[in-house]
């Protein structure tokens, strides 16, 4: 994985920290944004590259983690490495229960710093694979016409041609002409193909109500 094509982002309001991890970072050639606040970097940041957040538990007011959904609303893709001065067990264990990669006492272990952000660059890749997967099959499947959508419901149940036609009041060999059509759009050449795209959009199809 190349460190230049992921961003680290700091935010503490620590000057000395941020400058400190900044300066580490960089001299692996991770690229680095830094912030003193959580409402500057929500306000500022539009990225959806890969990275994650290195983030201190405390601020006036809020805490890191009071505030770690408000910033996966935006950046669900962005891993966070939670960082603290001041943290205790019971706090750590709430934050990986919450989704924190890691929860980094300071001063920070080097080792365990670069551990948990490569564990976060794989984990922050992964999702937003996934998420480009999804928006793809969203794409192909919107390219349905109506009729081609309604067949698809029935068809990921695995009903049979001839129960489909029967359920929509039409000829079995019109079902077979879009069900033709359906798997040319989506590019697929199976039925477990179909229902693999039906899972990954969470689509759970039409039951045919009348029996064979």
């Amino acid at each position: 994985m190349e460190n230049n094509i992921n961003t680290i982002f700091i935010i503490d309001d620590d000057d000395e920290i941020r400058q400190s991890l900044t300066l580490l970072l960089n001299s692996y050639r991770y690229k680095v944004n830094s912030y003193p606040k959580i409402e500057q970097f929500l306000k500022n940041e539009n990225y959806s590259g890969a990275g994650c957040i290195l983030l201190d538990v405390f601020f006036k007011g809020k805490t890191g983690l009071e505030l770690k959904e408000e910033i996966e609303t935006k950046f669900e893709h962005l891993p966070i490495i939670f960082i603290s001065g001041h943290g205790n067990i019971p706090m750590s264990v709430e934050a990986v229960k919450k989704g924190a990669v890691s929860f980094l006492q300071k001063p920070i272990d080097e080792r365990e710093l670069f551990s948990a952000i490569e564990e976060a660059l794989s984990r922050s890749n992964y999702l937003i694979e996934k998420y480009r997967e999804i928006e793809k099959y969203k794409s192909l499947v919107s390219s349905l016409t109506a009729r081609e959508y309604e067949i698809f419901n029935f068809v990921i149940t695995g009903a049979p041609n001839k129960i489909i036609a029967s359920e929509l009041g039409i000829a079995e060999h019109t079902i077979k002409n879009h069900r033709l059509k359906i798997t040319e759009k989506l590019g697929v050449k199976s039925v477990a193909e179909l229902i693999y795209i039906a899972d990954k959009l969470s689509i759970k199809g039409s039951v045919v109500k009348q029996n064979s």
